[in-house]
């Protein structure tokens, strides 16, 4: 975790791509595997149209909807937190305090889906993330335009605007992609229509407590 391997995107806000290193990301699909029965469904709590998603963290303060939990261990929450860490002092951002609130995993089969959303922690501004854990041999058919094919697509969308401005981001996703991006950017993920395949991801939602005016012009 010394050196990070990470490749940022900006959509006026910016995206880090890094890799998860192979130990953290073999823990995580073991606990979630070998605990699946003990874990605590999370659908309640997300916009997925997604019937198996679970948690495996949650902070918080508040616990009227959820009650505190931890199924990993310190060296994945760690790793989690440099990175998120990382990523602000890439973007310039000081003086802030940041809090892991909620780790959950969304597992897609054949016609689940993601609709467009955003994230929020116990407060409105924060990092969250996408992780890549299994992906599907193959997504199915492409009904059309197969030389741009969009099945189990992650889309990320920026907030700038303008004539020839960037702000839609599909990534090539690989195992162990690690993508950090702000609360509000707006994200979705397409269906696949592939039988017997799994799609699975982890996310992480970090608050990031900071003076957003005095961390102009870093």
């Amino acid at each position: 975790m010394d050196t990070l391997n990470f490749k940022p995107t900006f959509l006026g806000q910016c995206i880090i791509k890094y890799q998860v290193p192979l130990d953290i990301f073999s823990s995580i699909n073991n606990i979630y595997e070998q605990n699946y029965n003990n874990l605590v469904p999370a659908n309640s709590q997300l916009a997925g149209k997604i019937e198996k998603e679970h948690s495996l963290f949650f902070q918080s303060e508040n616990e009227t909807e959820m009650k505190n939990h931890n199924f990993l261990p310190i060296n994945v929450t760690d790793c989690v937190i440099k990175m998120f860490k990382h990523y602000l002092t890439f973007n310039k951002i000081k003086d802030y305090k940041t809090r892991l609130n909620s780790i959950w995993v969304n597992e897609m089969k054949q016609h689940e889906y993601n609709p467009m959303h955003v994230h929020q922690g116990s407060i409105f501004t924060g990092l969250s993330s996408v992780m890549v854990l299994k992906l599907p041999k193959n997504y199915g058919v492409e009904y059309s335009a197969t030389d741009s094919p969009s099945n189990g697509k992650l889309q990320l969308l920026g907030s700038s605007s303008g004539q020839f401005a960037k702000i839609d981001y599909q990534p090539f996703l690989q195992e162990r992609d690690f993508y950090v991006f702000p609360y509000d950017m707006r994200h979705c993920v397409y269906p696949f229509n592939s039988t017997n395949e799994i799609r699975r991801t982890l996310a992480a939602n970090c608050d990031v407590k900071y003076n957003p005016i005095t961390n102009r012009g870093y």
